[in-house]
């Protein structure tokens, strides 16, 4: 079928006014443009008309679904560390029934945005069912933390799990052990885990750079983290902290490189910056929940300066009052106005699959499978910039016109 629309946004290219699509039964993208050119070379093919804008299937390549139960729970606006004394109790007080409810909600959420895959970071692998029943594609990134020497056999059992591939729920499902931040991992499990992805061609997740408190604790081994560990963390009095920036250290373990993701950077500075963009990694923002937590935004123009090509994720639902990515994309655009909004699609779209290493995900491109979504929009054919017309209609109905198969 040939989709026709006011504007096509391809994700990988720049957005085509009175744009056309052509999409096989499977979902495969077998021709995109202006439908002056595609139009004719598909004669006789039935066409669906779009009156508004048409995108890929979108990438939220960070969330936390298995938190969904807390959503409303956990205040914000008094910096970190208070947000997780505060999620530390919600979690502990919820019933166990919540979860499976919360999650398969969550999980039709997703759907309707027009969410195609997502990068899940989780501690109890909850959520890997629903998404696969769903068939949302991407990664399962299994985190582990711990500064005892127990936390080496629990890591060990994730590695061996991982190798041995007993954690499948889907084909379009990768499982991934990951390391939950570097303050909170003990430093021989971060070298092991980086270096799984490494020889076996994985990219794993870190929480890297989110917040002062974090920075105070790796260069100078003291302030508020160090304290608060001590009161929660076993081994962590024995610590030895390395006294250098987030960066450089993860750069010391191995954790940068194009087997990264490395999600959040709140608190980069610009050099450091330009030190991940060097080594490869891939990066993933999350606006509304840095907005939420502490009332900062991530350096989207030191980040853009530095030459790097961001995704985008939502983070979890006790930080988030959505789990819709192009929302992300539209708090940048409210925030950063001179940045283009094809760029802040791109980063919802393209970026993310690129950092999951999805790519046939995130463009309409021949030979992608990306999933078709569709938003209409009355008077889109007036429109001049079709990106910047679906971010002012972020809250608009969304439908799909081919699911990923």
């Amino acid at each position: 079928m040939i989709v026709h629309a006011d504007h096509v946004l391809p994700g990988d290219a720049p957005p085509i006014r009175d744009g056309a699509v052509v999409v096989a039964e499977d979902g495969t993208i077998e021709d995109v443009g202006p439908a002056a050119d595609v139009l004719p070379r598909h004669a006789g093919a039935p066409v669906e008309r779009v009156h508004g804008v048409v995108f890929p299937g979108l990438v939220n390549a960070h969330t936390h679904l298995e938190l969904s139960a807390l959503r409303g729970l956990v205040p914000g606006g008094h910096g970190f560390l208070p947000w997780v004394d505060s999620l530390l109790s919600a979690r502990f007080d919820a019933t166990p029934e919540d979860s499976p409810e919360s999650i398969e909600a969550a999980v039709s959420e997703l759907r309707g945005y027009g969410t195609a895959a997502v990068g899940e970071v989780t501690n109890s692998l909850v959520a890997a069912e629903h998404l696969a029943r769903r068939r949302i594609q991407g990664s399962i990134f299994h985190e582990i933390f711990g500064l005892g020497g127990d936390v080496q056999e629990r890591a060990e059992e994730m590695l061996a799990a991982s190798r041995a591939g007993t954690r499948a729920w889907s084909p379009a499902l990768s499982y991934v052990p990951t390391a939950h931040t570097l303050h909170t991992t003990h430093a021989d499990v971060v070298r092991k885990i980086v270096q799984h992805a490494k020889d076996t061609g994985l990219r794993t997740s870190l929480h890297l750079a989110e917040h002062a408190a974090e920075r105070r604790a790796l260069e100078h081994g003291d302030g508020p983290v160090t304290d608060w560990l001590r009161g929660r963390l076993r081994g962590a009095a024995d610590v030895v902290w390395p006294m250098q920036s987030p960066i450089a250290y993860a750069d010391a373990l191995g954790a940068l490189g194009p087997h990264m993701l490395l999600v959040h950077l709140t608190d980069a500075l610009p050099a450091e910056l330009d030190r991940v963009v060097q080594s490869g990694s891939h990066t993933v923002l999350c606006p509304r929940s840095n907005l939420y937590i502490e009332g900062r935004l991530p350096p989207l123009l030191a980040a853009r300066t530095a030459g790097i090509e961001a995704a985008l994720g939502t983070d979890s639902l006790a930080s988030n009052a959505s789990l819709d990515v192009l929302a992300e994309a539209r708090a940048l655009a409210d925030r950063f106005s001179t940045v283009p909004a094809a760029e802040l699609v791109r980063m919802a779209t393209y970026n993310g699959a690129q950092a999951l290493g999805r790519p046939l995900l995130g463009r309409l491109a021949r030979g992608a499978r990306p999933g078709l979504v569709a938003v209409d929009i009355a008077g889109a054919a007036q429109a001049q910039d079709g990106a910047a017309l679906l971010l002012r209609h972020v809250k608009a109905p969304r439908r799909w016109i081919r699911e990923v198969s």
